[in-house]
């Protein structure tokens, strides 16, 4: 999909320098990042699973101390929940449970990011959702547990 360049993404959000980057050439050439026909050129994990309406990756950019961090990417795009058809709002479950058994989690978290990103702190403005298993073994976890921001702060 095509819009005013800004909508699509929003650096605020960006973790990391090379996300930016990314960020900033999707935003160049006017296309969301996520939308189906733009994924495959700004985001290199492959597609680890597609149903109807979404599909699930593994994050470029996974959060600290993660075993698994995927994302569920809308295949249309929307940027609100009350945007969703019930078969895909199902079907987002249908892909956690794949994620659950294909990754053998014991347990995590899901993380939906939606509408204005100064309450989401998305990075993409397009619907999608994190499923995250963290790394409880790492060093340092206990000091670090994974941490997921929801809202934009004042840097």
């Amino acid at each position: 999909m095509t819009k005013p360049k800004a909508q699509f993404v929003d650096f605020d959000n960006a973790r990391y320098e090379d996300q930016a980057l990314v960020m900033a050439e999707s935003e160049a050439a006017g296309v969301c990042p996520f939308c189906p026909e733009s994924l495959g050129k700004y985001h290199h994990s492959p597609i680890e699973w597609e149903g109807s309406h979404w599909v699930v990756t593994k994050n470029g950019w996974p959060y600290v101390n993660t075993r698994v961090h995927l994302l569920a990417i809308l295949k249309e795009h929307q940027e609100s929940v009350d945007q969703l058809s019930d078969a895909a709002a199902a079907e987002l479950f249908t892909a956690l449970k794949w994620a659950i058994k294909e990754y053998q989690i014991p347990g995590g978290g899901l993380v939906v990011r939606f509408g204005d990103t100064n309450y989401s702190a998305g990075s993409v403005n397009h619907l999608h959702a994190h499923i995250i298993q963290p790394d409880i073994t790492a060093p340092g976890y206990a000091d670090q547990p994974v941490k997921v921001k929801i809202g934009k702060y004042k840097k």
